[in-house]
């Protein structure tokens, strides 16, 4: 298996970075998570580049508290998938991305399949299971971390006790918990 791996890895290094495929390399999974071989469902094969993002600055010179001066090794909130979703989103304005899988990586890349839906063929206005994504409301759901490694990266997979500064979001809870609301009749 990890030949095959190899052998397809050299295959995607040819194409460019965002690239649209005809049939799902892996069929099974995109089944799985909504995919149907009918007018409407597109797929586009992603790579991003691996590793830790570095700190835009002129000729090394850091002027910074010590704790703040590192250029190399500062690592990005969000997964690699995400960033392939949010790409696929700014090439793709008109489609909506349901969700995406991992395929395939090797030392400098990573592989996604990203499975994007047209809201305005007939095919999928008229299909129950998947016609709520033609709301105005989905719209870009990939840049408010709504698809599935969105709410993963947003700590969402957790639940009860462990989740009470996450739910509904980071940035409301703590709002919430830091603003003093003091009613007029107490």
């Amino acid at each position: 298996m990890s030949f095959l791996f190899k052998i397809r890895c050299w295959e995607y290094r040819h194409y460019p970075s965002i690239y649209r495929i005809k049939t799902p390399s892996r069929p099974e999974k995109a089944k799985k998570l909504g995919y149907k071989s009918k007018k409407g469902f597109v797929i586009y094969r992603v790579r991003v580049r691996r590793g830790n993002r570095k700190t835009c600055i002129k000729s090394g010179i850091v002027h910074r508290k010590p704790k703040n001066q590192g250029i190399t090794q500062i690592k990005f909130k969000r997964n690699k998938q995400s960033l392939a979703e949010e790409r696929t989103g700014k090439v793709c304005p008109n489609l909506r991305i349901l969700n995406s899988y991992w395929l395939n990586q090797d030392s400098i890349y990573k592989y996604f399949e990203i499975i994007c839906i047209d809201p305005v063929q007939n095919s999928v206005r008229n299909t129950k299971k998947v016609k709520w994504i033609c709301k105005e409301i989905c719209k870009h759901r990939e840049l408010r971390g709504l698809t599935s490694c969105g709410k993963k990266y947003r700590g969402l997979r957790k639940k009860g006790h462990r989740a009470s500064k996450i739910r509904p979001s980071v940035k409301s809870s703590w709002r919430r918990n830091n603003t003093l609301s003091l009613r007029r009749y107490r």
